[in-house]
């Protein structure tokens, strides 16, 4: 396999640092959320919105892995809450708070953001079950 081919994957303390780091963030965005006062039925009805990304991997992985990780990274949801804060745009704010609640939470269980190898190629390690050969 090529360098520029290599899947890399964080491992041992930083692995257990941003999965953390998504616990917080889940956190904190379920804490706002919860004094923004936008409502939990809005809330449960949006918050695994971000996985229909994954509807891209029927165009292949490549595709798939650049949806999800458009989906699934932090830019998104932070320019959306700057956007709501400073227009006044209650619904960006809501919209931003949950959508940083899914990342977090995906994080937090491991879910990373995918490489183009595979959907079970994440920056977190590996998802599911190991091959046993």
């Amino acid at each position: 396999m090529s360098p520029e081919g290599a899947v890399t994957v964080a491992t041992g303390g930083v692995r257990t640092l941003l999965r953390l780091e998504g616990a917080v963030v889940l956190g904190v965005a379920l804490a706002a959320y919860a004094q923004f006062g936008a409502g939990w039925g809005v809330f449960a009805l949006w918050l695994l919105a971000p996985d229909l990304s994954l509807l891209g991997y029927l165009a292949g992985s490549r595709t798939g892995a650049a949806l999800y990780n458009a989906a699934h990274s932090y830019v998104g949801p932070v320019l959306l809450l700057a956007l709501g804060v400073l227009a006044a745009m209650p619904w960006a704010v809501a919209g931003s708070l949950i959508w940083l609640a899914h990342i977090g939470m995906d994080h937090a269980l491991g879910y990373g953001l995918k490489y183009a190898s595979g959907f079970a190629a994440t920056h977190l390690g590996r998802i599911g079950k190991a091959d046993p050969w």
